[in-house]
């Protein structure tokens, strides 16, 4: 089996070939399966397996490798058949974790997620606001490419050409980046409040987030298995003692304590607080203040790290004057307050009370008309309101809507007693509707 591996290996189109289809052709194949039922949706669900297949496969190929390299370290040094695979496969699962991350992006954006909107901006229906505040963005994206920057550097530099205060560097600044992957893991772990998705699931949260996890969790084993193999390097070259590197000052006597290798990991935590201080000191210069470290993650709303409290959604009913009423211009459709209609909150004006006041009486002096207009209402009104997709489209239904309104309105004159309390109290929740009624 190890010499078919090796001989894919020594081959990059056979290896290419494998990692590009090998996936996909298991997906195929799966579909298949799955769709014997329903063979018109082979495409579909073959799609979507393999959608799953990939994020799949490179998470088990990272923990596979990453637990292999802490049990036999000496296999993953360079010039090995492992070292050559890894190292093919962390290219691999760089950039295709990165577009496979960037799709699932999109995907979730269409679905609710608004990466560019803060959690003081008015969202609609299931909406949810960003998890990484974007005035604090510049300061996560520093953090981690600083991250990469010390992986790149120690991962080129040859252990035995290295001095070891240069190594816990590079892995003080591989802690930083690793530090703001695993706090955007926990921000997106699992999302409270958070309903209406494509692909939601009341049973299992996570699912909706989880592609976007793989891609830190596969940087951070990348990076695990770096340090476990250059703590290895160092140790297997019997250069490596106290007395080359003994010297005279703060660096000298530095690289004399650092020359056991085995305290690297805890020495980089103590090297990544005045790196990040370093760091933080620069981006303040542009305008980017330390504090920004944490409110990247708090300045949100709804997510697990947030500590904002964001103001209720507003709904985009499928009833197309309450989308007229949400999403025109205000100064145009006149917004007056919230509503409620189903269960949802809702922004009303005065053309959709009065319609809805209409109606109201239509049901109570003529329920066949009643009936008749709803049907019809229900068969053409609903798609209207799929197509209003702007505010400009919002405000031509609204003056479209003029005419019947001023008609609306006259005949509530003619019929009603007190017009205008049936007007006050459409979409009011039932209890003050019950109020408004008995003041009647």
């Amino acid at each position: 089996m190890k010499e078919k591996f090796q001989d894919i290996l020594g081959n990059r189109k056979k290896l290419i070939l494998t990692i590009i289809f090998g996936p996909a052709l298991l997906s195929l194949l799966a579909g298949c399966m799955v769709s014997l039922v329903g063979p018109g949706e082979l495409l579909s669900t073959s799609i979507i397996f393999m959608l799953l297949a990939y994020p799949a496969f490179l998470f088990i190929f990272n923990i596979i490798a990453l637990v292999y390299t802490i049990k036999v370290p000496g296999k993953s040094l360079p010039g090995t058949f492992e070292s050559k695979l890894f190292g093919i496969m962390d290219l691999v699962t760089v950039l295709l974790g990165a577009a496979l991350s960037f799709f699932y992006g999109l995907l979730l954006e269409v679905s609710g997620i608004q990466w560019d909107a803060l959690w003081s901006e008015q969202l609609h229906n299931s909406e949810i606001h960003q998890p990484i505040w974007s005035g604090a963005l510049a300061t996560v994206i520093t953090l981690f490419v600083i991250g990469i920057i010390g992986y790149i550097v120690l991962l080129t530099r040859k252990m035995a050409k290295t001095p070891p205060l240069i190594t816990v560097l590079c892995m003080g600044a591989m802690y930083i980046g690793a530090s703001q992957l695993i706090l955007f893991v926990i921000q997106i772990f699992k999302v409270t409040k958070f309903q209406g998705m494509a692909f939601v699931s009341h049973s299992y949260p996570l699912f909706e987030t989880a592609p976007l996890m793989v891609l830190p969790f596969c940087c951070i084993s990348m990076a695990a298995r770096l340090i476990i193999r250059k703590i290895y390097e160092w140790n297997i070259n019997e250069e490596h003692n106290e007395e080359h590197y003994a010297g005279e000052g703060l660096i000298g006597r530095l690289n004399e304590v650092l020359s056991n290798a085995l305290s690297w990991p805890v020495a980089a935590i103590i090297a990544m607080l005045p790196l990040l201080g370093v760091i933080l000191g620069i981006l303040s210069l542009f305008g980017q203040y330390p504090d920004h470290v944490i409110r990247a993650w708090t300045e949100t709303a709804q997510w697990n790290l947030s500590r904002m409290e964001a103001p209720p959604n507003v709904i985009y009913d499928e009833h197309y004057l309450c989308t007229v009423a949400a999403g025109g211009h205000e100064e145009i459709v006149k917004p007056i307050r919230m509503g409620e209609r189903h269960g949802h909150r809702i922004v009303v004006n005065r053309q959709l009370l009065i319609a809805n006041a209409f109606e109201q009486v239509l049901e109570e002096k003529t329920p066949r008309m009643h009936r008749a207009i709803r049907n019809f209402y229900d068969k053409h009104g609903y798609p209207v309101a799929g197509h209003i997709k702007t505010k400009a489209a919002a405000d031509i239904v609204y003056f479209i809507m003029k005419p019947l309104e001023i008609l609306f309105l006259l005949v509530l004159y003619l019929v009603d007693a007190k017009p205008e309390n049936r007007i006050a109290v459409q979409y009011l929740p039932k209890e003050s509707r019950n109020r408004g009624t008995t003041q009647q």
